[in-house]
């Protein structure tokens, strides 16, 4: 098979994995609500007790309240009182309430009118809210599905010929320096490839599912692949190892044609070294005559 396979390929949906796990609407507004009645209920109520929404903002920052609750109330606030605000900026607890007022309390929706929103607020309303708080509750998960179905396969089909290791879900990458104590710097891996007679590294892999791709996105994503590339090589000619990378890419978005010619590109790269494979290319593209040459 050629080792720029994926260049030969017409049609991008014929190899794509649909891996489907959504709840449609309108049932996701029931199961949602459920999830998050209790987070807005106590939202409501801290917005009962403030003097201002900075005060509101300093009560749900406050350390002893649980981590998964405050993250639900800091979505809510983001939702309903500041928009600039991102939960990835107010969930970092060093940087003081009294920061983010000063820089961006100019944003925030007066104390007085969130008081009557939320003083009478039905179902309806609050089904709403659970919605928009919970939109990429699933984000990720996509991935790790793909991960454990690459797993489950590389284990039943190579078993007692190679092993891999790595988080099948969530978890801390596999850092490249852990491998070979020679590397210098930070290279994380989703999973690790190994000959099972000698426990030798064959291959380091990267494992996303992109249910959507483009644009920036895309670019910041196939530039950092190709990296990745630069960096392993450069490695294995100081020190002569030898290595394969793998590229398990898989989702709708890899058809987007920017996402899917980078993909292109980079299969088959570094003298053969680099494939990319989706789910469905994987036993005829990560097989044993390549990955213990």
């Amino acid at each position: 098979m050629s080792e720029r396979f994926l260049s030969t390929i017409n049609d991008p949906n014929t190899v794509i994995t649909p891996i489907d796990t959504a709840l449609r609407f309108p049932e996701i507004l029931e199961v949602l609500l459920a999830k998050y009645r209790d987070d807005i209920d106590l939202f409501a109520a801290l917005v009962a007790g403030s003097d201002s929404s900075a005060h509101l903002l300093d009560q749900i920052r406050q350390k002893q309240r649980p981590a998964d609750t405050r993250m639900s109330l800091l979505k809510i606030f983001r939702r309903a009182v500041s928009p600039v605000l991102d939960t990835e900026t107010t969930k970092k607890l060093k940087i003081p309430t009294l920061t983010l007022v000063e820089n961006y309390g100019t944003t925030f929706k007066p104390i007085e009118v969130l008081k009557e929103q939320f003083g009478q607020m039905d179902d309806l309303t609050k089904g709403a809210l659970a919605a928009l708080i919970g939109e990429y509750d699933t984000r990720g998960q996509l991935g790790y599905i793909l991960t454990d179905n690459f797993f489950t396969w590389f284990e039943q089909t190579y078993d007692g010929l190679m092993t891999i290791t790595g988080p099948r879900g969530a978890g801390r990458d596999v850092e490249l320096n852990t491998i070979f104590a020679d590397f210098d710097g930070q290279y994380p891996c989703d999973f690790v490839i190994r000959a099972a007679v000698d426990d030798r590294p064959l291959a380091v892999g990267f494992a996303r599912y992109d249910s959507t791709r483009g644009g920036a996105q895309s670019d910041d994503r196939t530039g950092g692949n190709s990296h990745k590339v630069t960096k392993a090589k450069e490695y294995c000619e100081k020190t002569g190892t030898k290595l394969k990378l793998v590229f398990l890419s898989d989702g709708p978005g890899l058809g987007h044609r920017d996402t899917w010619e980078e993909a292109c590109k980079l299969d088959g790269s570094w003298n053969g070294n680099v494939r990319v494979a989706t789910m469905k290319l994987a036993e005829s593209r990560i097989t044993p005559d390549w990955l213990l040459d």
